[in-house]
């Protein structure tokens, strides 16, 4: 019996479709869990008996390790449909704890700018609002370029600042200038199909 090869590829795909199904999900609440140790790195330093650069270089690494689950649980969900109602509140939640945490820690360290903190979190909380409705309308909310560029804007200012490195606070400002252009975006998207 002559079994074709885009047969052997549908069922190898169906395969991995099957075992990498809760993997996102899983990697979503890694992070979470990977949010709250750093949190504690940056604020409950005391309890570590280590110079406050480690903590720093510590830090920083749970985030970048948190970071990579956050590529990868989208990846595997786009490109094996591991896409579940569960995953669709975990994923988001769980960035949020990241970015919250991180920027919670920095102000708390003196690190960063609170008004550049304020605006940053101001526009997170009132995005996932507008998409949490979007959603509830039934309207697909995929995330954008501008989105996207945002979150690396957002990822690249935190690291330079978990490392206390020079240029952290301006890379901070252009993150700010990308966020608020990206939620103008979301904004946009929302009017025009109610408008449309």
């Amino acid at each position: 019996m002559f079994i074709s090869p885009e047969a052997i590829r549908l069922n190898n795909y169906l395969k991995w479709q099957k075992r990498l199904k809760n993997v996102p999900n899983i990697l979503a609440s890694i992070r979470i869990l990977l949010a709250f140790l750093m949190y504690l790195f940056l604020v409950n330093r005391n309890i570590f008996h280590i110079h406050p650069s480690w903590l720093d270089y510590f830090a920083a690494l749970i985030f970048v390790i948190a970071s990579i689950t956050d590529f990868f649980d989208g990846f595997i969900a786009r490109n094996f449909n591991a896409v579940s109602k569960l995953g669709e509140i975990l994923d988001p939640l769980a960035d949020k704890m990241l970015v919250l945490g991180a920027f919670l820690g920095l102000l708390f360290l003196h690190r960063a700018n609170a008004w550049a903190v304020y605006l940053i979190l101001v526009r997170e909380f009132f995005i996932t609002g507008l998409r949490v409705a979007m959603a509830a309308e039934g309207l697909s909310v995929k995330a954008s370029f501008a989105g996207k560029v945002k979150t690396v804007s957002q990822m690249g200012a935190i690291g330079f600042l978990l490392m206390n490195w020079p240029c952290g606070e301006c890379l901070l400002w252009i993150a700010v200038f990308l966020t608020i252009y990206s939620g103008l975006d979301y904004l946009k998207v929302y009017i025009k199909t109610h408008n449309g």
